[in-house]
């Protein structure tokens, strides 16, 4: 609530020094030198990844990790890479959201009749619109009568025994609260057509499988770059094709080719990074790309398209940057990793080598020999893994309930997070404003799950963000629409992005290396098909507003219940065989949490009860200003009387960018 609050100039919600003392440990937390020990990068599970976990410092190179303390782990080098992938990040937001505003319908039209042209709106539509049940204006029918009769008559008032039709002409539109003509107001996608945007958005997803598949096919057959900059140039051709549609399905077709370039224009640039980076920075490097530039680009949105106030030019706005993809290869190296399992080592040598020379250090010649050596060795047991395949997860039963499991508990997070995404123009209140504060909470999110995902563990952490975030999908049905209904679901958002970048970490941490990244694939084609069934639970607000937040509600409930279901991964090690797979979890008791084990019970209370008591003082500080009235714009209280009636009769929810 604070994004909210702040974004508002409320001041009775203003908590500005637990705020800032708990932003100060925040930063401490994530900065500090303690070690991550078993915490994978939030982000790289939200992206599909797994990113090898920090080793102890061994007597033999094993792993490219190992390498780190000899070229660096965050020198420039690290850091330029880390600034390079600012521009990615906005690819990845602008291909995800812009749709959201190229389609976007104002709440008033009606139909329009050319013969009353000449009449002001009020009166044209005074005349020739019948009123609906609800007492308002039909978006979709009109009198069926001969207005130039009508005209000739002098009628001004409409006879409630007129005959009505469907509309049959063009339409006309309110743009006050969507001040500019979208691609669906200029071909009229409303009434008998107004599923149209939800199916374009559909289609993009079924795009997004294809190119799932096409494009780690080719990262995986030619390597990342190359993947990197195809998909990335598809979704610039296909973007700037989309501004020049002028049906329905030629938009669908570009939406489809821009559908291919989703997820893999920033998480292969990604993977890239995070592989060059120490494992003591990754957790930062990781969740900042996501939390700043990814969150940052996706709030911008909303206002270059009401900065432009035209569908087309917004649309090459968020599709032309994507050509800068083409540079790519002269100045982001190839992914060392995929080199060595390639047997390309001299090339993989000579990206470290300069990776050391821009650091400002020295591989000796004995560790790069033994390197060598270790290289060769990854190279044969990459070939090792090939010769599993992802049925492998379902021929065991425990390792089979395990892959169900996580099937359907991502199914059920793809679901309720995209939901949650769409559904903002639904809850009453500027589609611009909500969809920029509900986007905002990536950021918290984020920074909340560094904090207590080690603490509270996985299976927890997942289950009570996903239930969490059901309940309040649920109550945002129970309340007037506004600012009541979009600030529980905003809450519900908010739960949902903790769950979503947990999700496909706890997965990497329970499937077996042998079939992990299959596994994972996998899992990922799942949230794909999920994804493009929510366009249409969220049309259904066309029939009751409350319907998709319902559905959305209960899908996050179940899918938090299952997570219960599975083994604690947090300070495990991940398994590597299908055996080891098989017996994960043996042992474990139901109610089992991290904070309480013996193991790391004296560490917690060292390093991580100050920051469970910061954070506390601050939400209940936050909590209590909801309890004081508001004092914006609002005469001082001179007397004790003037203080006692301070505030009476103010709503709880009243906020002053939204009074009259």
């Amino acid at each position: 609530m604070s994004q909210l609050d702040s974004a508002t100039g409320n001041r009775r919600r203003d908590t500005p020094l637990p705020v800032i003392i708990s932003f100060i440990v925040v930063l401490i937390a994530v900065l500090g030198e303690k070690p991550i020990d078993n915490r994978i990068s939030v982000l790289n599970l939200v992206f599909r990844i797994v990113v090898p976990e920090a080793a102890p410092s061994p007597s033999k190179l094993r792993d490219l990790d190992d390498l780190f303390p000899y070229i660096g782990d965050f020198g420039w080098y690290q850091r330029i890479l880390f600034l390079l992938m600012i521009p990615f990040g906005f690819f990845f937001a602008f291909v995800y959201f812009a749709q959201i505003f190229m389609t976007v319908v104002p709440e008033q039209h009606w139909c329009f009749v050319p013969e009353l042209k000449n009449l002001s709106v009020e009166e044209r539509r005074h005349l020739s619109i019948p009123l609906s049940q609800d007492n308002q204006y039909d978006k979709c029918r009109v009198y069926d009568v001969d207005w130039k009769t009508v005209l000739e008559d002098g009628v001004t008032q409409p006879d409630a025994n007129w005959p009505i039709k469907k509309c049959q002409n063009q339409w006309e539109f309110n743009f006050t609260d969507v001040p500019y003509e979208t691609i669906a107001t200029q071909l009229g996608w409303v009434c008998d057509r107004d599923n149209y945007p939800a199916t374009a958005q559909s289609i993009f997803f079924c795009g997004a499988i294809v190119g799932g598949l096409l494009f780690g096919w080719i990262a995986d057959k030619y390597g990342r770059i190359p993947a990197l900059v195809g998909t990335n140039m598809i979704g610039f051709i296909a973007g700037v094709g989309t501004a020049f549609t002028n049906d329905f399905w030629s938009f669908c077709f570009c939406r489809f080719l821009v559908g291919l370039a989703y997820d893999n224009c920033f998480v292969i640039m990604y993977i890239v990074v995070v592989e060059y980076v120490g494992p003591k920075w990754r957790t930062f490097v990781a969740n900042m790309s996501i939390a700043v530039y990814f969150t940052f680009a996706a709030c911008l949105l909303p206002w270059i398209a009401l900065a432009v106030a035209d569908w087309k030019i917004y649309t090459l706005i968020t599709s032309v940057p994507l050509a800068m993809s083409i540079f790519t290869p002269c100045v982001v190296p190839e992914s060392a990793r995929w080199l060595i399992s390639q047997g390309r080592i001299d090339e993989a040598i000579k990206i470290l080598k300069k990776c050391e020379r821009i650091n400002g250090k020295k591989i000796p010649d004995a560790v790069l020999k033994e390197f060598r050596d270790t290289a060769t060795e990854m190279a044969k047991s990459e070939q090792e893994i090939m010769n599993y395949s992802v049925l492998d997860l379902f021929r065991t039963p425990r390792l089979r309930r395990n892959s169900v499991l996580l099937l359907f508990i991502w199914t059920a997070i793809a679901m309720a997070f995209d939901g949650h995404v769409r559904n903002v123009g639904s809850l009453g209140l500027d589609i611009f404003l909500t969809f920029t504060i509900a986007t905002a909470t990536e950021f918290p999110a984020d920074i909340l799950l560094i904090l207590t995902l080690d603490i509270i563990g996985r299976r927890w952490m997942s289950f009570g963000s996903m239930v969490i975030s059901g309940i309040f999908s649920l109550l945002a049905t129970t309340v007037p629409l506004g600012i009541p209904s979009a600030s529980l679901a905003i809450i519900g958002r908010f739960s949902v992005n903790i769950s979503f970048n947990i999700g496909m970490q706890y997965a990497a941490e329970i499937l077996p290396t042998v079939v992990r990244a299959q596994g994972l694939a996998l899992i990922h084609i799942m949230g794909y098909v999920a994804t493009i069934l929510v366009p249409y639970i969220v049309y259904m607000a066309t029939i009751a507003t409350e319907i998709p937040l319902l559905i959305l509600g209960a899908i996050a409930i179940a899918g938090g219940c299952l997570c219960m279901f599975l083994p604690e991964s947090t300070g495990k090690e991940m398994p590597q065989t299908i055996q080891d797979g098989e017996n994960y979890g043996r042992g474990q008791k139901f109610w089992e949490m991290p904070v309480f084990s013996k193991k790391t019970k004296a560490a917690t209370i060292a390093t991580e009860i100050p920051l469970l008591i910061l954070g506390a003082i601050a939400i209940a500080g936050g909590c209590l200003c909801m309890l004081l009235p508001e004092s914006t714009g609002k005469e001082m209280p001179q007397t004790i009387q003037d203080g006692e009636n301070y505030g009476r009769g103010q709503k709880f929810w009243e906020m002053p960018v939204f009074s009259k």
